[in-house]
C-alpha cells in the first residue's frame, strides 16, 4: 500500500515524499521488516522515538512520530499529534476498514465485560446473525475460537482490525468487542467504528495507570464518545447502554447517542428486573423494557449476573432482536471459563475458581456465595504488582470482612516484593478483624506460592464449605519479575483437590519460580 494512501487517515505534517510502497506497519523496531512503516508510540515506561534509528537498522520505509523528525533522518518522517491513534487509523485502512462492514458494539467496564461480550454473541446467534466476538479471553472467527493473550487486554490495534477483517471475510453481521480501559486509552479499538456502547460498572482498578477514578472513568467514556465520531451505517442508530445504579451514569449521561437505553434495579431506568428468584439452580426474574414485558431464565444465577444480563440485553432490544431470540441466547448461555466455575473431583464441598481481581468483583463473588454456603467460605487470592497499590489493602478488608478463612498468596507480583504486597492485603484483613493463623472466628493465612495457597485452602475444607480461588482464572501464566512462567488455575486446583482425596499425582500442579 502507498504511504500517501495511509495518510488520507491522519492529520500530519510530511516530511520527504509519500510515494513510498509500505510492506506493513509495526510499533515494535524488532519487529520492523524492510519497507514497513514504524510507528514511535509513547507509553508509560517506554518511547518508540528512542527506537526510531534502530526501526531503520531493521529496514522502515518510514516513520510516524509525536515529536519533530530526529536529525539525519533519511525516510520520510509524519509527524502526528497521537501516534497510537495514527496506528490505529493506518491499521484499519490496512485492512480495508472492516468495522464499516459490520454492526460493531463495544462494551467496557471494570467488571462483567467478558461475560457481557458473550452473552451477546449468543443472543445475536440464536437471533440468526452471523456473530463475531474479540474478548480479553478469546476471538470467536466464524465458527474457530482463537486466543486473544495471556493476560488482560484488548490486543493492539492492528490485531483488533487483522481480526475485525477475518470476521468481514467470512460473512460476520455483529462484532461484539470488550473494551478495557488501558484499550481505550492507548486507542486499540480506535477506528473500529462502534455502532452501540455498553458499560458494565466502573469502580476502583487500574489506578496506577489512569492516576484517579476521574480519569479512569473519563477513559471509559471514550468509547461512547466514538459514537459520535464513528463512520455511519445505513439503518444502523448509534446506542449508548448505561448503568443506572452504578457511578459512571451522572458522568457518561451527557454523552450524545441517537438511542440512550438505562438499564437498573435501584434507580429508575428503561430496563429494570423483578420477581428474582432461584428456581432449579437457575436465576429466573421478569424484565421490564420499552420493547415490553417478558421472563428470562439463566443459569448464571448470581445476582451480579443480573446486571451482565441487563446489559446485554439492553443493546440487543435496541439492535431490534427479537424478544424470543433473547430469551433463548439467555438461557442458552452456560458463561465464561473462570466465571464461577465449579471443579468437582469427588469433593464433599464447593470448589470455584472465579476471575475477581478487583475489590468490587471480590465483594460481589463473595456476596454471591455465602447464600449458598452452609458451611465455611474460604477465598484465595492476590494482588498484581505493578498495578494499582490501593486496591490490595481494600481487597483485603472485603475478604476480612465476608471469608471465614483468607488464603493470600501470589498474583503475578512482577518486580515488586511479592512479601510486601501480600503484606498490603494482610493489613486490610486485619483492620476487618480477622486474625493472623489457626484460631476461631475469621482468620488469614499468609502463603505466598500459589499451589501451595490452593492446597492448603482445600485441606483447611469441611464438608459444606466453599472454597474459590480468585483472580487468575483464564490467565495461562503467571509474571514473576519480567518472565511469564505457565499457569492454569483449573489445573492447580484439579491437582490439590485429587492430592485431598488421596489420589496425587493424576494432576500436576504448574511450577512457579522458587520462592513465589
Amino acid at each position: 500500500m502507498q504511504l500517501k494512501t495511509l495518510l488520507n487517515e491522519l492529520g500530519h505534517t510530511l516530511w520527504g515524499s509519500a510515494e513510498v510502497e509500505i510492506g506493513g506497519l509495526q510499533f515494535d523496531s524488532r519487529r520492523v521488516r524492510p519497507g514497513d512503516l514504524f510507528f514511535a508510540c509513547v507509553g508509560k515506561d517506554t518511547d518508540g522515538h528512542r527506537y526510531i534509528f534502530h526501526a531503520l537498522e531493521q529496514g522502515a520505509a518510514a516513520i510516524v512520530g509525536q515529536q519533530p523528525p530526529p536529525d539525519g533522518l533519511a525516510v520520510p518522517y509524519i509527524q502526528v499529534p497521537d501516534s497510537r491513534a495514527a496506528l490505529a487509523r493506518c491499521a484499519a485502512a490496512w485492512y480495508g476498514h472492516p468495522g464499516r462492514q459490520m454492526t460493531v458494539i463495544g462494551v467496557t467496564g471494570t467488571d462483567g465485560k467478558t461475560t457481557t461480550v458473550n452473552l451477546l454473541q449468543a443472543i445475536f446467534a440464536a437471533a440468526g446473525r452471523r456473530t463475531g466476538m474479540i474478548s480479553t479471553v478469546n476471538a470467536l472467527i466464524g465458527d474457530r475460537y482463537q486466543d486473544t493473550g495471556l493476560h488482560v487486554t484488548t490486543p493492539d490495534a492492528p490485531e483488533i482490525q487483522s481480526l475485525l477483517a477475518q470476521m468481514r471475510d467470512v460473512g460476520t453481521e455483529v462484532a461484539v468487542l470488550e473494551a478495557t480501559s488501558h484499550g481505550l486509552a492507548q486507542h486499540r479499538v480506535t477506528a473500529a467504528e462502534f455502532d452501540v456502547a455498553v458499560v458494565t460498572n466502573v469502580t476502583h482498578e487500574h489506578l496506577d495507570y489512569h492516576g484517579s477514578w476521574e480519569r479512569y472513568c473519563d477513559d471509559k467514556a471514550r468509547l461512547f464518545r466514538m459514537l459520535g465520531e464513528s463512520f455511519r451505517k445505513p439503518g444502523v442508530p448509534k446506542v449508548a447502554v448505561l448503568n443506572a445504579d452504578d457511578a459512571s451514569f451522572a458522568r457518561l449521561k451527557p454523552i450524545s447517542a441517537d438511542v440512550q437505553v438505562v438499564y437498573g434495579l435501584e434507580r429508575p431506568a428503561d430496563v429494570w428486573a423483578t420477581d428474582l428468584e432461584i428456581v432449579d439452580g437457575r436465576r429466573v426474574f421478569t424484565l421490564h423494557s420499552p420493547y415490553g414485558t417478558f421472563e428470562l431464565c439463566s443459569p448464571l444465577r448470581e445476582h451480579y449476573n443480573v446486571y451482565n444480563i441487563m446489559a446485554a440485553v439492553s443493546a440487543a432490544l435496541a439492535l431490534d432482536v427479537p424478544v424470543a431470540a433473547v430469551q433463548r441466547g439467555v438461557v442458552e448461555f452456560r458463561g465464561v471459563i473462570g466465571r464461577m466455575e465449579r471443579v468437582d473431583e469427588g469433593q464433599d464441598f464447593t470448589a470455584i475458581v472465579d476471575f475477581a481481581h478487583t475489590p468490587n468483583a471480590l465483594q460481589r463473588a463473595l456476596e454471591a456465595l455465602r447464600p449458598q454456603t452452609p458451611g465455611r467460605l474460604i477465598v484465595v487470592f492476590g494482588s498484581a504488582g505493578l498495578r494499582d497499590v490501593y486496591k490490595r489493602e481494600m481487597m483485603g478488608r472485603v475478604a476480612g470482612r465476608l471469608a471465614d478463612i483468607t488464603v493470600i498468596t501470589a498474583e503475578d507480583p512482577r518486580t515488586e516484593d511479592l512479601n510486601a504486597i501480600i503484606e498490603q492485603i494482610a493489613q486490610g484483613c486485619l483492620a476487618e478483624g480477622a486474625q493472623e493463623g489457626d484460631g476461631p472466628g475469621r482468620r488469614f493465612y499468609r502463603v505466598p506460592d500459589r499451589p501451595a495457597a490452593i492446597q492448603l485452602a482445600v485441606d483447611l475444607a469441611r464438608p459444606g464449605d466453599t472454597v474459590v480461588t480468585c483472580g487468575k482464572a483464564h490467565e495461562q501464566s503467571m509474571c514473576f519479575g519480567t518472565v511469564e512462567y505457565p499457569w492454569n488455575e483449573h489445573q492447580a486446583l484439579r491437582a490439590a483437590l485429587l492430592t485431598r482425596l488421596g489420589r496425587p499425582g493424576e494432576v500436576q500442579a504448574p511450577r512457579l519460580p522458587t520462592g513465589s
